[in-house]
């Protein structure tokens, strides 16, 4: 996989996208191009927990702070797992379709933006992420869909370029590679950087005087000053690939944007799932917005069908045109 400045080669989905690009009512098709026979959409898995053995302690915090200080002090055993949406329609009797919306499917919070919706198992639900399809779901949908393209060795993927730190710039705050090097642990003077670097991004006075310098980012600088893919409201990085490569579940090792300053040692690597992935022969776009809590696949029939009989996925199939914003789940309200 290598980062191409031919950006071209994208151009033919500018004309198949709504020209406002993602904004408040807008299709699918504000990053789904139009055309294709069929649609669908994969609906990125959320987390639930709860306590082994007890319930979570009530809300809000400040009325109940010491329950929970009671509750941390215990460090009670939590299970966590990841959940489909249709099993969360399901504790919460909701109905579960195409067009859902997370905030329809789920019940109302029991303190607004103070802890997540709990049903009456004891289960709490995180929202799930926005702009990623998981790394495991991107290599099984992507070799569902290499069997429905006369090109699987040949394609492009693309990747927002607003990702933090995906690409450099001019600016003021210390470089990534500064950040890198303050996280040694090894280094007797790690705390004592640390803390100037935390001192220098306070510093707004002297920033009115400063001038501003390159930062780094995770892609190479070349990169960085490169062309973009510009499409209705965002603008991409694009990369040629061997479509095989994100089919294996370790391709976050294998990608020019993996972010080694936010691994842990000896962890799992990190890479931002991709954007947009479409083969040579533009069989299918795989489309994931970094607004959306769901990857829309577009295609031919038979490749719809298979990625909604994939089990390993939550797919739907969808209508051309159909409308993904919060307004879109009539069902639910």
């Amino acid at each position: 996989m290598e980062w191409t400045g031919d950006v071209a080669a994208g151009d033919w989905l500018r004309g198949r996208l709504d020209a406002d690009g993602p904004a408040w009512g807008a299709t699918m098709h504000a990053w789904v191009p139009r055309g294709y026979e069929a649609y669908a959409r994969i609906f990125h898995p959320a987390d639930r927990d709860r306590p082994v053995g007890r319930p979570w302690p009530p809300l809000p915090y400040d009325r109940h702070h010491r329950e929970w200080a009671a509750f941390q002090a215990d460090a009670p055993q939590i299970d966590v797992e990841r959940v489909s949406w249709a099993a969360v329609a399901e504790a919460f009797g909701t109905t579960m379709h195409a067009r859902a919306q997370w905030q329809g499917i789920v019940g109302p919070r029991e303190v607004e933006d103070e802890d997540g919706p709990r049903d009456a198992a004891g289960w709490r639900y995180s929202d799930p992420p926005t702009g990623e399809l998981p790394s495991d779901l991107v290599s099984a949908v992507t070799q569902t869909l290499l069997a429905h393209t006369t090109t699987p060795g040949d394609g492009f993927v693309a990747l927002w370029e607003g990702w933090g730190g995906l690409v450099g710039g001019l600016g003021y705050g210390p470089s990534r590679v500064l950040f890198a090097a303050a996280g040694d642990a090894s280094d007797p003077s790690a705390d004592r950087h640390a803390n100037f670097l935390a001192t220098s991004l306070r510093d707004r006075f002297n920033d009115v005087f400063r001038r501003p310098s390159w930062q780094p980012g995770v892609l190479d600088d070349e990169v960085s000053r490169g062309p973009r893919l510009r499409l209705p409201n965002r603008d991409h990085v694009l990369f040629h690939a061997d479509l095989t490569i994100i089919t294996d579940p370790e391709w976050p090792w294998r990608v020019p944007w993996r972010d080694r300053t936010l691994e842990a040692p000896g962890g799992a690597a990190s890479a931002v799932s991709p954007s947009l992935v479409w083969p040579m022969d533009r069989a299918w776009v795989l489309a994931t917005d970094v607004d959306s809590d769901s990857t829309v696949i577009a295609g031919s029939a038979a490749a719809i069908r298979a990625v909604c009989s994939d089990r390993r996925l939550e797919a739907q199939a969808l209508e051309e045109g159909a409308n993904l914003s919060w307004g879109g789940d009539e069902v639910n309200g």
